[in-house]
């Protein structure tokens, strides 16, 4: 990157996006201060810490690892200087309401023979499939996420329109995977990772097959000490290039422009020349920017699709739980419901499809002997009414439909109990309705359609994370720092 030196930039926020930026701008010559309203760094990639248990509060899947690996190698590093990583067998274990269970492991071979076993002939399609989506992530990430086309001019050229040739760019994920297979329980398999992106099978592109690439392909993986130790290793390098960091200080103002920008805290102001912010973007623009200096007004925001709030519930309990792997889907047999009571007719899921993290099954420095820590996530829709009530009547729901469906029943077992919801989401981490992921990845709402990295109206502000290209997911946000720090890059340096 050209030099950035005699720049100073603040980044408003920890999170995944936010500190890869901060590497890339002090790497440029930048001198830059994150600031962070919480405690502690990492955004919704937080960790919560009580009684001899700890979880990671957000992202819990570290998939994708060429993105981490390109990432630290522009600085010459490697993820091993900060962090090792098991590669987990099974990836994951899956589940359905109607008493079978399917483990996804990194035998190739022995998953075709899974998928036969439900089809004839989908063994050898789940090997196209994957052909597929390998070329599509590798096309992909190469010339439409490493490259940031963030206007309409940028796609009407010879090199993308040869790029793009034969990737599945049009219809939905739902439409590609019927292409497939017709099991339903192949399709789930082949769709549970929309979760990752805050769709469903029906509002998805079907480009998105690509992640199919990251999870059979390219593997699931633990880092020790869990994502956590991810944040750390980003701080880390952070620090070693000259980033400061402070946290417990939320901005509360953006004000000024390029070069004498004023940023209101409670522990006074701070005047940086350049700003990047990695709050949620309604939130910079509804409640720290003045209505003049929004780049979308509250209607925009309010027409936009969102990506599931959860309700969580972290536990530690006594004892083993050996149904469960530690990355487990309870899945009802057909799904649909529970999406449309996401997307469609928002309401508390009646028949809830939820995701189970045991890390101490990889982990034992989680969790006090003799002990498990995990935590239970169901997708709801965001802005749902989140009382205390409805906490305690969906905690039981849940903690049943676990017993019921893969035998391991926890209730007498919880020596620690936390929750999270809705109205969390909201105060920690000001998301928009509540939103645990940001702006879902519905085809208005991917690649140049997503909100600029460049603020529309204020010289020297921009932004960075999910809800800019190129989208939600700690791989996305780790490549959304680069996007961002090259624009700020092409202005100032």
């Amino acid at each position: 990157m050209q030099s950035l030196a005699g720049e100073s930039v603040v980044v408003i926020g920890g999170g995944i996006g936010g500190l890869s930026t901060a590497c890339y701008l002090a790497d440029a010559g930048a001198d830059v201060t994150v600031v962070e309203k919480n405690e502690q760094l990492g955004g919704r990639a937080s960790r919560l810490a009580r009684d001899g248990f700890r979880f990671d509060m957000g992202p819990s899947w570290y998939l994708m690892p060429d993105v981490f690996e390109r990432f630290f190698g522009h600085f010459d590093r490697t993820p091993s200087d900060y962090y090792e990583l098991t590669h987990l067998d099974p990836h994951y274990r899956i589940f359905f309401k109607d008493d079978d269970r399917v483990d996804v492991t990194p035998d190739l071979e022995r998953t075709k023979e899974i998928f036969e076993e439900y089809e004839a002939g989908a063994g050898e399609t789940l090997e196209r499939y994957l052909e597929k989506s390998r070329e599509n992530y590798e096309v992909g990430m190469e010339h439409f996420v490493y490259e940031d086309r963030s206007r309409l001019r940028d796609y009407m050229t010879l090199d993308v329109a040869r790029q793009a040739r034969g990737l599945s760019l049009l219809g939905s994920m739902q439409g590609h995977v019927e292409d497939y297979f017709e099991h339903p329980k192949l399709q789930q398999i082949m769709q549970y990772t929309l979760v990752f992106l805050g769709g469903s099978p029906k509002n998805t592109p079907a480009l998105y097959n690509l992640m199919s690439h990251v999870d059979f392909n390219l593997g699931v993986w633990y880092p020790e000490g869990g994502i956590g130790s991810v944040v750390d290793g980003i701080v880390d390098l952070g620090s070693e290039l000259g980033v400061e960091y402070e946290t417990d200080r939320p901005v509360t103002a953006i004000k000024g422009r390029e070069g004498a920008f004023l940023l209101e805290t409670p522990e006074g102001s701070m005047r940086p020349d350049l700003v990047v912010s990695n709050t949620d973007y309604a939130h910079t623009e509804q409640e720290l920017l003045a209505p003049e200096r929004r780049g979308y007004d509250a209607d925009y925001w309010e027409k936009r699709t969102y990506a599931p709030s959860a309700f969580l519930l972290y536990l530690g309990v006594e004892g083993d739980v050996p149904e469960l792997a530690h990355h487990t889907l309870v899945l009802p047999t057909d799904w649909d419901d529970h999406f449309e009571q996401i997307f469609d007719d928002p309401q508390w899921p009646d028949d809830p499809a939820y995701y189970v993290c045991v890390s101490s099954e990889t982990d034992d420095d989680v969790a006090p002997e003799g002990h498990s820590a995990l935590f239970v996530l169901v997708p709801i829709a965001p802005g749902l009414e989140d009382t205390p009530e409805r906490r305690e009547e969906y905690r039981d729901l849940v903690l049943e439909d676990l017993a019921d469906h893969t035998g391991e029943d926890l209730r007498e077992r919880i020596v620690l109990e936390e929750r999270f919801c809705v109205e969390d989401f909201a105060s920690r981490y000001n998301s928009y309705q509540g939103t645990a992921l940001g702006l879902a990845h519905t085809l208005r709402q991917t690649a140049l359609f997503r909100p600029p990295h460049r603020s529309k109206e204020v010289d020297g502000l921009y932004f960075v994370g999910g809800d800019t290209t190129p989208g939600i997911g700690m791989p996305m946000c780790l490549i959304s720092g680069q996007l961002t720090a090259e624009k700020l890059v092409e202005d100032h340096g």
